[in-house]
């Protein structure tokens, strides 16, 4: 780790304020989703249960369909105003709505207006959460270089997998043992405020500010004859970044709800056993995530990815076979475990696929690619997996797996391209 001594005193208190900040959203993000178990018998109606699985669907899915629409507003305010400013701002609207959850009455005390607020707050959030991580891996790659940027930028990640970690086992305290869940929603609120305040001592990033400059020297006059890709990128870029980032989904999917009902029905699972099952899963990815990382200082992070996704392709063939001879919940435990941790995550690669985007669209392009990667990913696979088992049981995991990891590797040898063209124009001698 002897590469990270070459960061400065203010880009390492960035980085860890940042990371810190990621880490609160992604456990008040997540702390709903894991005790919706618990939460949605407090918010929602108990006399009409089709409405209740319909606003509670709903509640679920806002946080991932409207991302899309967070990206575009942070991100404009992110290659507009700076990264500094939306980072601040998506802490404390995390931290307003934990606030408002954590003091609301349940549907009990005062009906269906209980629900509406609960739905509108997970809105919040996911809206929130969106331009958090993508302000924070776009900060770190624009204040560090290679290789400590690949570490740097790939821990912004892995603390949001550490938060997620953090609120699964909260979540399996309280359903286990009763207690009271405001005080998690407090903690993380209060928290929250004070790294908001934290992140005013951060300083917008240097490379931001002379494109910003730059622009406003130039009178900000609209060429009409200027490039359309040198402003936005290339398209199939786009493409490739978007391929890339449908991986994750699908692999968080699969991992932590594909096989619920088989735990629930074959195993007799209860609701808190999977909450804990779900716990020690993440267990697992932090400590791999950490791992493929640190390796990034040895190998280039696009070997990386590569590899993982050669694994994924693999797994993605056999797990039908694996599948109908799996006969112990250890078993599908330890699937579980192969398909989470060496997939297609885009961990170590994240800071290369951002900054082969134009500086002064980059948080608006990639967040919203992110975003809709996320959105229909999560359609996708919550509802065109129930059909396709249905009709060709395990088998059904080939239609969308396939395609997904063949383009996740498709996407890799595109920036691995991007990559060489990069490194070959620095050696070419510069013109006088």
């Amino acid at each position: 780790m002897g590469v990270l001594s070459s960061l400065k005193h203010d880009q390492k208190e960035a980085i860890g304020l940042l990371q810190i900040g990621t880490f609160l959203e992604y456990f008040d993000l997540m702390l709903y989703v894991h005790m919706a178990v618990l939460l949605n018998e407090l918010f929602f109606p108990k006399i009409d249960p089709h409405t209740a699985a319909l606003l509670s669907a709903f509640a679920f899915c806002s946080t991932f369909v409207l991302r899309p629409f967070g990206a575009l507003i942070f991100g404009w305010i992110g290659d507009n105003i700076g990264r500094k400013t939306t980072v601040i701002i998506t802490t404390m609207l995390m931290s307003i709505s934990c606030m408002i959850m954590a003091n609301l009455p349940t549907y009990a005390q005062i009906g269906i207006a209980a629900t509406w607020i609960v739905t509108l707050c997970r809105i919040i959030q996911g809206l929130s959460s969106m331009g958090e991580i993508m302000g924070a891996q776009i900060y770190v790659t624009e204040i560090t270089k290679p290789p400590v940027q690949y570490i740097a930028v790939s821990f912004v990640s892995i603390a949001s997998a550490i938060g997620s970690m953090a609120a699964l086992a909260i979540a399996s305290l309280v359903t286990h043992y009763q207690f009271n869940w405001r005080v998690a929603f407090w903690i993380g609120a209060a928290i929250a405020v004070i790294g908001s305040i934290a992140r005013i001592r951060l300083r917008e990033t240097p490379e931001f500010i002379e494109k910003k400059n730059k622009r406003i020297k130039d009178g900000q006059v609209k060429n009409a004859k200027k490039d359309l890709e040198q402003e936005w990128g290339n398209l199939k870029t786009f493409m490739a970044y978007f391929f890339v980032f449908c991986g994750w989904p699908l692999t968080f999917y699969i991992s932590y709800m594909y096989f619920n009902p088989t735990f629930k029905e074959l195993y007799g699972y209860s609701a808190q056993d999977m909450i804990f099952h779900n716990f020690l899963l993440s267990i697992t990815l932090c400590i791999s995530s950490i791992l493929w990382a640190c390796l990034s200082l040895k190998i280039h992070p696009l070997k990386i990815t590569k590899l993982k996704g050669k694994m994924g392709l693999a797994l993605a063939l056999l797990l039908p076979f694996l599948l109908l001879v799996a006969s112990h919940p250890l078993y599908i435990f330890g699937l579980q475990i192969l398909i989470l941790n060496l997939t297609l995550g885009e961990i170590p690669s994240s800071a290369i696929f951002i900054k082969h985007f134009p500086i002064l669209k980059r948080f608006t392009v990639t967040s919203f690619l992110y975003a809709l990667t996320r959105a229909l990913m999560y359609i996708i696979t919550s509802f065109g997996l129930v059909y396709l088992t249905e009709i060709l049981g395990h088998w059904g995991l080939w239609i969308i797996m396939i395609p997904i990891t063949m383009g996740f590797l498709w996407g890799i040898c595109h920036f691995e391209k991007l990559e060489n063209l990069s490194n070959d124009s620095k050696l070419l001698p510069s013109s006088h």
